[in-house]
């Protein structure tokens, strides 16, 4: 057998430990070949293909974001797409395809899968940790750490000048990556998507802190919203699945907190930084575990289904209850942490 592996979306810590699992073990135990596709569904959609095999992935464990290179590439969106990512498998003899991939990665395999026929695993990556069906994903703790470390060392600048420091975050259209940065970085305010913020409020909480002589913390997800408003965005571009480009909020934040109180405000942007880098030890150990179980889901031919962590077991789901919708902070979650608000 012949199995293609890809990763789309944006890049993640933890792309090539999966990568590197699912070739070490479908060579050494089932004697498979590995193609690899290219930047994404680009790779499948273009012939464009790269070989794969275990000198190929010797090293890559601890690098940070993916030897195949990755896109936001949508072929279902594409001219006559379907039936080239189909004719490109036939000519390089592709049998089965493992998907690495958030969101829109696995949305397109699973209509592959579903609709199209095309033999399809997938694997969840994202450091929004926003796939439903999966307790974790991998790159979500890397996020997580990096955020965290950025919001340690924002405390001491703020506290030695006295002044609001918003922290804008990543996560999309989920508050994961805010919530638990914030709450493990000791933040004063942590706002998320799941929960129109009162802007009122927020400076009640940043002042109540001058008053104790500690300067505020704001952490910030880049797809919170105001109660009396609408998402904040700089760049209203949509990509090739219709995504805004998030990003944006904590400036504003910060002037409206600055405008509305008296006290300076600074933004800190963390972006692209809590994607890159090394993956911390328990996404090398998830996106591994991941990697094993995909290959072993091709080996059984058991296509259209995802692997999924579920307390410390990995399961098999049906991609299309991996897609349908997205997973949210719970509200009791986000309450737990308001202890700790002003």
């Amino acid at each position: 057998m012949r199995v293609g592996v890809l990763t789309g979306g944006g890049d993640c810590p933890g792309l090539n430990a999966v990568i590197r699992a699912i070739v070490r073990k479908g060579v050494q135990e089932y004697g498979y070949e590995f193609t690899g596709f290219r930047d994404g569904w680009h790779g499948p959609l273009e012939g464009d293909t790269v070989p794969l095999d275990i000198p190929a992935v010797r090293g890559i464990l601890p690098r940070g974001g993916t030897i195949l290179g990755s896109s936001r590439t949508n072929p279902l969106k594409a001219e006559n797409g379907v039936r080239r990512v189909k004719e490109n498998l036939a000519k390089y003899e592709v049998d089965a395809l493992v998907a690495i991939g958030g969101e829109d990665t696995l949305g397109v395999a699973t209509a592959l899968s579903d609709e199209y026929g095309v033999p399809c695993v997938g694997v969840p990556k994202t450091i929004d940790n926003d796939l439903a069906a999966t307790d974790y994903t991998f790159g979500f703790d890397t996020a997580v750490n990096i955020a965290t470390e950025a919001i340690d060392r924002l405390h001491t600048t703020a506290e030695s000048h006295m002044r609001v420091l918003v922290v804008e975050v990543m996560g999309r259209h989920a508050g994961w990556i805010a919530l638990h940065s914030g709450l493990a970085g000791g933040a004063n305010a942590i706002l998320i998507p799941e929960q129109r913020f009162d802007l009122d409020q927020v400076c009640a909480w940043v002042e109540s802190r001058f008053k104790i002589r500690y300067a505020p913390i704001v952490v910030v997800a880049e797809g919170a919203m105001p109660k009396d408003g609408d998402m904040v965005l700089k760049d209203q571009s949509l990509d090739s699945f219709g995504h805004v480009r998030l990003s944006g909020v904590g400036e504003w934040l910060a002037k409206e907190i600055e405008r509305r109180t008296g006290k300076e405000a600074r933004t800190t942007v963390l972006g692209h930084v809590q994607r890159g880098g090394t993956p911390s030890a328990f996404d090398r150990w998830l996106a591994t575990r991941f990697g094993l179980h995909a290959i072993d889901a091709v080996r059984d031919q058991d296509w259209g289904t995802m692997v999924a962590l579920r307390g410390t077991e990995i399961v098999r789901v049906p991609l299309r209850d991996a897609t349908t919708q997205l997973k949210t902070v719970d509200p009791s979650l986000y309450t737990e942490a308001g202890v700790f608000f002003g």
